[in-house]
């Protein structure tokens, strides 16, 4: 089990501080790293090259690395920074779509690496390449701020600050038992299609172990040219996403084509406003969010809510303690014309699939100290551990391809068809736990 990470005080600062890279605008660099020979065009990183505001780059909140030199005549492959334990690596970055460029591998060892983005968004999973053999991987991934227009900004939660999806950083984490780091090249994607998030916690970016949700395992799925910009928040609802402003800065940066998947429900169920339930202040607003993307040339989908596991263990069955709000997001979907995954529908059988007590593996359910500082049990039936949100988001894939919406096409090659109702074996995702995290359960339920 990995420690937990404490972050200096810099990264709990301002989420406006900018590097040197950030505020000159710039967006496109090429690494090369080691301390052997560099290829042209590339700038050489050393594992001295600790992040600053200053150098606008470099290796992030207090991890290190080596370096190793084979001596090849490929410049980029010849030599590489490694490290047995997870590590960080942070550019500045303007707002925007960029496709991102790593090269991984050894002349003479095996290699090992998993690699996730920002807030632990999954981009490659744990992938091994043989002594002598490389692989090289482009992502499209999208980087955020607060930033609406001159006067607005997105009302973050007290949580939020220091989120690694709202600082002016592209921070990358390398995470394997042998993670070799060749080379590294980044280019903005301007034409790239972008996939906006909606949603509450089981949509979020989840920052800390054991803590995960759909919106974070999904851009594993998808071909450079999609990124996914996941504006979900724990413990919102439709209306409180709006108030945040967060739909406002979602419209402020959509252009014609691009995507915007919405899911909520689970907070909006709690609202007991005299205009509030799943057929009134819910369905207005979703109509709201859908209408609004198609002004901006958008595409909107609508998701019904994940299930919660509140099982009848005399039956084995699932039972709905959403009341009517999936039903009301189906209907919207229908009067609307738009398209609909119906995840309320794939996780309940998905749990079902697992069974009363396997399906706790899905969720944060662990036992006292399993990771530091948990003192107590943890037994959450709402909010997803890796595991469970890496089986929801392969619904999630099932759901855009019935649709046949054009995102299809950017799939991967390498995803077979998903039934929910044949969940994978628990131990396919070789999951590498993230160094930071926590106890403290997600806002809402």
């Amino acid at each position: 089990m990995n420690r937990t990470l404490f972050l200096p005080a810099a990264f709990l600062g301002v989420l406006f501080t900018s590097g040197v890279a950030a505020q000159s605008g710039k967006t496109s660099y090429k690494f090369d790293f080691g301390a052997g020979s560099v290829a042209p065009g590339y700038r050489q990183v050393l594992p001295s090259a600790t992040y600053s505001e200053e150098r606008g780059y470099g290796f992030d909140f207090n991890t290190t690395v080596s370096a190793v030199d084979r001596k090849g005549k490929d410049a980029l492959k010849s030599d590489f920074v490694t490290s047995d334990k997870p590590f960080y690596f942070s550019v500045d970055l303007p707002e925007g779509n960029y496709n991102v460029t790593v090269k991984l591998g050894d002349l003479k060892k095996r290699a090992s690496t998993m690699v996730k983005a920002e807030s632990r968004r999954l981009l490659l999973e744990k992938t091994e390449t043989a002594p002598g053999n490389f692989t090289t991987e482009t992502f499209t991934i999208n980087i955020k701020n607060r930033r609406i227009n001159d006067t607005l900004t997105v009302g973050l939660k007290p949580r939020e600050v220091g989120k690694l999806d709202w600082d002016n950083k592209l921070t990358l984490e390398f995470n394997g038992a042998a993670t070799c780091l060749n080379a590294l090249e980044i280019t903005p994607a301007p034409n790239a299609i972008t996939v906006f998030l909606a949603g509450n916690s089981t949509v979020v970016n989840q920052d800390d172990e054991p803590w995960a949700a759909w919106g974070q395992m999904i851009p594993r799925f998808f071909k450079p040219g999609v990124a996914i910009a996941n504006h979900a928040e724990s413990g919102l609802s439709l209306g409180s996403f709006l108030g945040s402003r967060r739909l406002d800065k979602v419209l402020s940066v959509m252009k014609p084509g691009d995507y915007l998947f919405v899911e909520f429900g689970h907070n909006d169920q709690k609202e007991k406003g005299p205009n509030d339930g799943a057929y009134k202040s819910y369905t207005e607003r979703l109509q709201f969010f859908v209408r609004e993307a198609k002004k901006k040339g958008g595409i909107p989908v609508i998701v019904t809510s994940t299930a919660r596991r509140n099982f009848d263990e005399a039956t084995g069955k699932n039972v709905n303690n959403l009341g009517d709000y999936p039903d009301a997001a189906r209907k919207v979907a229908q009067e609307e014309g738009v398209a609909l995954i119906d995840l309320n529908a794939m996780t309940t059988t998905l749990y079902e699939a697992l069974g009363v007590q396997a399906s706790m593996k899905a969720f944060v359910h662990y036992p006292a100290n399993t990771y530091p500082g948990q003192e107590k049990a943890l037994a959450d039936n709402t909010h997803f551990n890796p595991y469970g949100a890496y089986e929801i988001a392969k619904c999630v894939v099932e759901g855009i391809k019935a649709n046949k919406l054009g995102l299809t096409k950017y799939l991967k090659s390498d995803i077979p068809a998903f039934d929910p109702a044949h969940p994978d074996a628990l131990d396919k995702l070789a999951w590498a736990d993230s160094p930071r995290n926590t106890v403290i359960k997600p806002d809402g339920n």
